[in-house]
């Protein structure tokens, strides 16, 4: 017996769970759009995957692939997530299909199918599933429509910090070695595709999640020589190198890593010069003599390079990760340094208490989502982030929530008009505190440390390649519901587009309220395109 039932890409298919799925027969896109959707397959004998449609419309398909979770979410989660049928096997993981072949479980399987064209029109799509003797087992059909509108250009400023150890970790190749940029240049592309324009950039090795006394691997754009007479010497060449890889790839914006260590700046980084000696690092103090003169010097050398590579107004500094009120007399002492060095020059930190920004320690504040409220109104350009939390009422992306609280961030981004997004995991393969890598396959929630989905969403795939993982897809379709809204906007005016989102909600849409529901969801955006094409047509 072979079923196939096409459902919407919010849908989560696990091989014992329910069939009772959102099913879609129709659906539309904007012009230059990634429309997503699924196939709910079960079938007793091999099959294999083809689908018929207008050359036009060019359509790439994935085996979903489940991956044990050690801890799917928080202990004290709300009611909006998900227990798995499979026991600790949720789906994830997005694998190119070969050939069409559908990688089979013994009960459902899911087919992950992602559309893009540039021409208007509709498109019937034939969907069959054939045996080994080509006979077709099972078919269904799914209408897609192309407005003759364009999808705006992602104006929203997006970073998942990119984790240039991990790469080299998980390949085993010497970091910043030719075959290490190779990778680099992979998985900086993808993380494009899936809208971060915003790169962490290793101008020292990060301080980020690392224990204290524990060391993650160098990677460290900038060459350090010390001179005879104390004096520093820098070099540039990797850092040239890495804004011209970013910037053929699609990067926008660049994010200097910290110059002062997480939950603090007690500490200065870890600092090597080019022979590998450590210079600085948990034995420096950062407020020491010794540190400042060494970041004096390298702030005047550093500063004519990113004007010579054109990118100085997009660079943004950072002192340290998520200090709270108690850290607030060392942070200030870090970030005034930092303002003088960096003179006119962006600086932004992951910091949820007004304070820091009342007091003018930080230009650009990024509050963690269930803080957005306190900062919403009284700053410029509204940032905000999500990590391990919040994970009571607030949409997150853990592989244990139901994918339409992922989608729901893009429009709590576009109701708040946030011009930036932060994440701390793009593909974070360590344990926690960085004491050791982890097999993010089968190891995944970090040894229980973080909840399954925080860390990363990309897997290493092989050849160098990054795989995708269902959360990032539906990640950026979030985003692309914000451009969609922007359309609206230049029309209508926010109010009006909001309004339009929240008018058959039990409440208004906050950083701590969003529509459940997966049929909620896709009829949103179905209307909104409606709206689109009344508007533009």
């Amino acid at each position: 017996m072979t079923e196939l039932k096409i459902v919407s890409s919010l849908e989560k298919i696990f091989a014992h769970g329910s069939d009772d799925f959102y099913e879609v027969s129709a659906l539309s896109m904007l012009r230059g759009e990634r429309l997503n959707f699924q196939l709910a397959v079960r079938s007793d004998e091999p099959v294999r995957l083809t689908v018929d449609c207008d050359g036009a419309l060019s359509l790439a398909l994935f085996n979903v692939r489940a991956v044990p979770t050690q801890r799917a979410y928080c202990e004290d989660h709300d009611d909006d997530v998900i227990f798995s049928p499979d026991g600790i096997y949720y789906p994830d993981v997005l694998m190119p299909m070969k050939d069409g072949a559908v990688e089979l479980t013994d009960g459902l399987t899911g087919v992950w199918c992602e559309c893009e064209c540039q021409k208007a029109g509709a498109y019937p799509l034939r969907i069959c599933l054939h045996n080994d003797k080509d006979e077709v087992t099972a078919q269904a059909q799914l209408t897609v429509t192309v407005l003759p509108v364009d999808l705006p250009e992602q104006t929203l400023m997006c970073t998942h910090w990119f984790h240039c150890d991990c790469i080299a970790t998980w390949y085993g190749v010497e970091p910043l070695s030719e075959e290490h940029w190779a990778l680099l240049e992979n998985y900086v592309r993808t993380a494009v595709r899936h809208g971060i324009n915003f790169l962490l950039t290793p101008l020292f090795t990060p301080p980020l999640d690392t224990a204290v006394g524990h060391e993650r691997p160098t990677v460290q754009l900038v060459d350090v020589t010390v001179n005879a007479d104390g004096s520093y010497t820098f070099g540039f060449d990797k850092l040239r190198r890495w804004f011209a890889m970013a910037k053929r790839c699609g990067v926008k914006y660049f994010e200097m890593s910290h110059l002062f260590t997480q939950w603090g700046a007690a500490h200065a980084p870890k600092i090597v010069d080019v022979n590998g000696k450590k210079l600085f690092g948990w034995k420096t103090p950062a407020g020491g003599k010794a540190y400042r003169e060494f970041l004096t010097a390298f702030a005047a050398a550093l500063k004519p390079v990113l004007e010579q590579e054109g990118v100085r107004d997009v660079c943004y500094f950072h002192v340290s990760d998520e200090p709270g009120l108690g850290d607030l007399r060392s942070y200030a002492k870090a970030s005034r340094l930092i303002g003088r060095l960096f003179e006119g020059f962006h600086r932004i930190d992951a910091l949820s208490k007004y304070a820091f920004y009342e007091k003018g320690l930080v230009s650009l504040p990024v509050p963690c989502l269930d803080h957005l409220d306190d900062f919403y109104g009284r700053i410029d350009k509204l940032w905000t982030y999500y990590c391990c939390g919040p994970h009571r009422d607030s949409p997150n992306r853990f592989i244990g929530m139901p994918s339409y609280r992922n989608r729901a961030l893009g429009l709590v981004l576009f109701k708040y008009d946030c011009v930036g997004f932060l994440q701390w995991g793009y593909n974070f393969w360590y344990s926690v505190g960085s004491k050791h890598p982890i097999d993010p396959f089968n190891n995944v929630g970090e040894e229980e440390a973080f909840p399954a989905g925080d860390a990363y969403v990309v897997y290493p795939g092989e050849n160098g390649e990054p795989l995708a993982s269902l959360r990032f897809k539906v990640f950026y379709d979030g985003f692309q519901d914000l451009a969609a809204l922007r359309l609206i906007e230049a029309k209508e005016g926010h109010e009006a587009a909001v309004a339009l989102i929240e008018h058959d909600m039990t409440q208004p849409l906050s950083a701590r309220y969003y529509e459940k529901g997966v049929e909620w969801m896709v009829r949103k955006r179905e209307e909104i395109n409606a709206r689109i094409a009344a508007l533009y047509g």
